[in-house]
């Protein structure tokens, strides 16, 4: 394995400015470990010392709340371990506290309009929101859901249901009704929160039809709260819901409620949900205080997060980053949302905004600094960084090429931290350092006190070898429970069967041997276009709704370090003998419309048949391995294996095909 290059080193004169270094100073201090300035050593330390570890972090973050004496209840397994059991909490109170007139929100919009609250103003709307809530009825576990775009009223809602002990949950404003449907109806919330319009690329969408049908879909909402977006909105009722309808202004004149009740540590605090690849998507239901303790360990420790810092992440509120965002909050820093095209009129967009807000951290998905780099953007002798100390890189691996960028065309002293995890565990397993050198390609450490390993097949831990990622220890931020899974058997098939009792994350990747880790891609069939993970069963459901369509397969193929999606479809032959303009423009608007424009596929093709297995399933993996030239290892478990044969032939065209609409779109921005 060749030696990566190293891009950074941390200045070791500025140690004493590091949370990381604070940390492992009440470690040496109470428990007698010296960690030598070595972040792996710390790591060790925190999983052979769980229980000290974790109950350091709720001291070290000064954790509003009742901690109690147990730290980690063991159980049989992982799923049974519980952390703090005696521990009570409230999730908003911990980010709103010290509420004073320093920045706590600034809220920009693709069409120029900025916002901004203190943290005084943000608690205030929280209270008022909360007491709106709570007049209306709505109290612990009940589900507030919201159909939003990232904006400053979206944080407002989450922490005023998490205030109540409510549970929140949120589909980004770009999700078709279908696919919000999808998710929403499995939750029976008992208020949606929605916004009428939102921007992107210079356009404005209407989302009252979406909103309409998601209400009529949702019988058992009592209310719907409509927020404008554009200035010409009305706060006219929608005629067509039976649901009583508020106005967002109506929540803002109510009085503020009073108290931050106490909640058990695991009490639900969100819901998330899986990509959607075999069926409808998993409600993920997380925590409260495991949520809580791992973003602020995150944001302390990993990345230096420090109070009134400016702290950015490109996201909608569709997607965990969101939700690790918002808890940034809790380390006193202002968090930046932005709504809108990152590339739009042009690539300087975020970079503007880079300088214009003093931005500290900045968050960007691998695909947007891939893109970048294709272009060799110039950021760095356009625009003042010098506010910018981190940058994270996240929803994908990032290239070694993409490190050679930052460092050379954005700033060549910024940490860069390339950061993996995902909605099944709301944080990471691997993340960044401010005490460690950056090398390309290579997350520079796992997450202190998650207990990472890379097994093979055989569940053996190797090392400079790839292999699948597996967790095999309980940490505070798993799952509380799926949703509609009173057995827990989603859950344990979802983790803990691949190797019995053990936490398999579906991630290929490989160890360093001194700790660090380079994630390959998904070692399942999920999409990742642009760094946004997308199920491809989303794709199959609308496919199915077409009688000229027959069978269809959606796989991800490799071209310069990003993810395009193409769609293979077996055409139903007495309906449609051939794949037309028609049927392919109509597919592709139903598939914007009704999951989302990252679900568009790069290129659609007609074949007579798909892989199948002995057993009948159709293959979406030997697809994928073979458009981006993986030999098919064993052609016997297929019932049909002259069909891989045709697909090896036509991927070069399929290839070219697909780099030339790159090139056409690259030319056209």
């Amino acid at each position: 394995m060749t030696e990566p290059k190293i891009f950074w080193e941390p200045n070791k004169e500025n140690f004493k400015n590091i949370k990381m270094v604070d940390f492992a100073e009440q470690v040496k201090q109470h428990f007698g470990f010296d960690w030598h300035n070595n972040c792996e050593n710390l790591w060790q330390w925190s999983i052979n010392n769980r229980h000290n570890f974790w109950s350091l972090i709720w001291d070290t973050q000064d954790i509003i709340g009742i901690k109690g004496t147990e730290i980690i209840h063991t159980g049989q397994n992982m799923i049974e371990d519980r952390f703090f059991p005696e521990a009570r909490l409230n999730f908003t109170e911990n980010l709103l506290r010290n509420a004073d007139d320093r920045d706590a929100i600034i809220s920009l919009r693709e069409d120029g309009k900025r916002e901004k609250l203190s943290r005084k103003e943000l608690q205030a709307h929280v209270l008022r929101m909360a007491g709106f809530l709570a007049f209306h009825g709505v109290g612990e576990r009940d589900v507030v859901a919201a159909y939003m775009p990232n904006t400053a009223e979206t944080v407002i809602s989450m922490l005023a249901a998490a205030s109540l002990g409510a549970t929140f949950s949120s589909c980004s404003s770009d999700f078709g009704a279908q696919a919000a449907i999808d998710r929403l109806s499995q939750l029976n919330p008992k208020v949606l929160i929605a916004s009428l319009d939102y921007y992107y690329a210079g356009k404005l969408y209407d989302r009252r039809a979406n909103i309409v049908k998601i209400c009529q879909s949702l019988t058992n909402m009592n209310f719907l709260i409509r927020v404008p977006y554009n200035i010409k909105d009305t706060n006219d009722p929608f005629p067509d819901i039976e649901q009583a309808q508020f106005s967002w202004s109506e929540t803002q004149k109510f009085s503020g409620y009073a108290d931050y009740a106490k909640f058990e540590f695991n009490h639900p605090l969100c819901i998330l949900f899986s990509s959607g690849t075999t069926g409808l998507p998993k409600a993920i239901i997380h925590g409260a205080g495991g949520s809580l303790l791992q973003h602020m360990k995150e944001h302390a420790l990993h990345l230096n997060i420090q109070a009134g810092d400016k702290v950015f992440y490109f996201t909608t509120c569709g997607w965990m980053m969101w939700n690790w965002l918002v808890s940034a909050l809790a380390q006193e820093a202002a968090i930046i949302l932005y709504e809108g095209n990152p590339t739009y009129p042009s690539e300087s967009r975020l970079w503007q905004i880079a300088e214009d807000e003093r931005i500290s951290l900045m968050g960007l998905s691998a695909k947007y600094i891939d893109s970048l780099c294709n272009i060799n953007f110039d950021a760095k002798d356009n625009f003042d960084l010098s506010n910018l100390r981190t940058i994270c890189s996240t929803g994908s691996p990032l290239s070694e090429d993409g490190y050679s960028y930052i460092y050379e065309f954005v700033k060549s002293n910024v940490h860069l931290a390339s950061i993996s995890g995902g909605t099944d565990i709301i944080s990471c397993f691997a993340i960044g350092s401010p005490v460690r050198e950056v090398k390309g390609g290579v997350l520079q450490m796992r997450g202190l006190g998650m207990s990472v390993e890379v097994w093979t097949d055989e569940a053996k831990p190797v090392t400079s070898e790839e292999g699948e990622l597996v967790c095999t220890k309980s940490f505070p931020s798993m799952p509380v429970c799926f949703g509609n899974d009173p057995d827990g058997e989603k859950y344990r098939s979802a983790y803990f069967e691949h190797f019995d009792g053990v936490w398999r994350h579906g991630d290929w990747a490989t160890l360093t041997d001194d700790g660090g880790l380079i994630v390959h891609g998904r070692s399942d069939a999920t999409l990742n276009p642009g760094g946004v993970r997308i199920g491809t069963s989303e794709i199959y459901r609308i496919c199915n709704k077409f009688t000229e369509i027959k069978e269809t397969i959606a796989v991800g193929l490799m071209v310069n370090n990003s993810q395009y999606i193409v769609m293979f479809l077996v055409l139903n032959e007495n309906i449609a003998s051939k794949l037309t303009d028609q049927l392919e423009e109509k597919l592709i608007a139903a598939i914007r419309d009704q999951a989302s424009p990252r679900h568009v596929p790069s290129y659609l093709m007609a074949v007579s048949d798909l892989p199948k297995t002995r057993t009948g399933k159709i293959s979406e993996l030997v697809v994928r391995d073979i458009l981006n030239g993986k030999s098919v290892e064993n052609k016997n478990s297929f019932s049909n294996p002259e069909i891989l044969k045709y697909f090896e032939t036509i991927t070069p065209y399929i290839r070219k095909s697909v780099e030339k609409k790159i090139c056409k779109h690259q030319a056209k921005s």
